[in-house]
C-alpha cells in the first residue's frame, strides 16, 4: 500500500495560481498510478486529473483541462497539481490517490491521502 500526504493548499484569488504536491511512500509508488480528486463544500468528490506509471498518460476533468496540469517527478513517488486561472468553483478538499494499475480508470483507487483544503475567493 503507498502512503500519500498533500501540501500546498490555501487561499488564492480568482485568477490566481496554485500548485499542490503529493509526497507518496510506501511500497512501489512508482509502480502507481496517481491522480487528484477533490470535494467541494456539499457535493460529491471527483475525479480532477490522474497520470498513468506508464509512459505519463495524462487526463483531466473538462472543467480543468487547459487550466490544470498534473505531474509526477522522475522517481515517481511525487505528484504535482499546478492549477492556474483559478475560479470560485474550484475550491474544494483536494485528495491525492494511487491506484496499482498501468491503465486506470480511476473509478477505484486503492489510497488515499487526508485531503488539501484550497479556497478561492472572487
Amino acid at each position: 500500500q503507498v502512503h500519500l500526504v498533500e501540501s500546498g493548499g490555501g487561499l488564492a484569488q480568482a485568477g490566481g495560481s496554485l500548485t499542490l504536491s503529493c509526497k507518496a511512500s510506501g511500497r512501489s509508488p512508482d509502480r502507481h498510478s496517481l491522480a487528484w480528486f477533490r470535494r467541494a463544500p456539499g457535493k460529491e468528490r471527483e475525479f480532477v486529473a490522474g497520470i498513468s506509471w506508464l509512459h505519463n498518460g495524462t487526463r483531466y476533468l473538462d472543467s480543468v483541462r487547459g487550466r490544470f496540469t498534473i505531474s509526477r517527478n522522475n522517481a515517481g513517488n511525487s505528484l504535482y497539481l499546478r492549477m492556474n486561472n483559478l475560479k470560485a468553483e474550484d475550491t474544494a478538499v483536494y485528495y491525492c490517490a494511487a491506484v496499482y494499475s498501468a491503465a486506470p480508470d480511476y473509478r477505484q483507487m486503492d489510497s488515499w491521502g487526508e485531503g488539501t483544503l484550497v479556497t478561492v475567493s472572487s
